[in-house]
């Protein structure tokens, strides 16, 4: 017993090791109710159950950070509750790019679950790498705060002023169009499999990736490139590799639940892109800062945040309620349009 004590009391980079498996364990609890007991059946998700979801994973996260504050203090809890935030704001746009992958690759919307279930998985390892990386240039190189910093200006002013008229080229795509180059694939969808074994030319079954798996490779990717803006921003809010990772996953969790009546809604939040770029300019503003006026706390970090990202959502709702733009569509059909003549939608 003393040696098990000691082994969950050891610190692992700067928390003890058995506040990490507390949150894994967490974690793959939900992951198991979520797939393995509400999703057996692989059923359309409708909105309300889409709400109740991601309310669940929500409730989840502000739990969890209660615990923080009750283990940690209110400075921790504090912070763990603005990266949360931050990360779930970020993470916006990504519900749009991940609509245009399932649309572009006609998944039904009954799959669509599955696929960014098998993401939340790589997420957790894609976000654990990045934050360790980062939780060790942090340690080593105190400069590096300044480059994050310098960063997260360049992506705000870069948001504040860019235009997101285009549609990305997803036809176009290189790690698409090395996917294909290099491994068999089908037409059409086959379920919920990603991969499939059918006969080739020669009649030997050999085993062939569907769209199902191409659409989570380039959710993968997506959501890696999201992280780069991310991840700077939280370590620049804590540099306590706890706090960020376990604010970053929660805030995947609840949003990824939340994908299906917010995909459907995306288009009206017009100003919300403004909003989390002056987030990131505060929070870089923050870095540069902090030399002259000392940290800035962790309570007016929170409610700066929380004040631009509210005031972006309720602008964006307020100037688009009497629009009639159609809504991102998500393919919720079975089958892919008899004009496809059942050919990959993406030729």
């Amino acid at each position: 017993m003393t040696a098990l004590h000691a082994f969950l009391t050891e610190p692992f980079l700067g928390t003890a090791i058995w506040f990490w498996l507390a949150f894994l364990a967490i974690v793959i609890l939900l992951l198991v109710l979520d797939l393995g007991v509400l999703q057996r059946d692989h059923h359309e998700i409708g909105v309300r159950e889409s709400l109740m979801l991601s309310a669940g994973y929500f409730a989840c996260g502000l739990a969890f950070g209660g615990w923080v504050w009750y283990e940690f203090g209110a400075t921790s809890a504090v912070e763990y509750y603005t990266g949360f935030l931050v990360e779930q704001s970020l993470s916006m746009d990504n519900v749009f790019v991940m609509a245009m992958i399932f649309g572009f690759f006609g998944i039904p919307r009954r799959y669509q679950h599955q696929v960014l279930f098998w993401g939340i998985l790589g997420a957790i390892v894609m976000r654990a790498l990045m934050i360790g990386l980062g939780a060790a240039l942090v340690k080593e190189f105190e400069w590096i705060m300044y480059v994050f910093g310098a960063f997260l200006l360049f992506s705000g002013v870069k948001m504040l002023f860019s235009k997101h008229d285009d549609e990305p080229d997803l036809a176009n795509n290189p790690v698409l169009k090395f996917l294909r180059k290099r491994i068999r694939m089908t037409d059409t969808i086959h379920e919920h499999h990603f991969f499939v074994k059918m006969p080739d030319a020669s009649g030997k079954l050999v085993r062939y990736a569907t769209p199902l798996f191409l659409a989570l490779v380039l959710i993968e990717l997506a959501d890696l490139v999201f992280a780069v803006d991310s991840v700077p921003a939280i370590f620049a809010i804590t540099q306590d590799p706890f706090i960020v990772y376990t604010s970053n996953i929660f805030a995947i969790l609840g949003l990824r639940a939340l994908y299906f009546s917010l995909a459907a809604m995306i288009h009206r939040f017009v100003y919300l892109k403004y909003a989390l770029a002056l987030v990131l300019v505060f929070i870089g503003t923050k870095i540069f800062l902090h030399g002259f006026i000392g940290k800035v706390p962790a309570a007016l970090s929170l409610g700066v945040t929380f004040g631009l990202l509210a005031g972006g959502i309720l602008l964006s709702l307020i100037k688009t309620r009497r629009t009639r733009e159609e809504p991102l569509e998500i393919v919720s059909q079975e089958t892919v349009h008899a004009s496809t003549g059942g050919e990959d939608r993406n030729r």
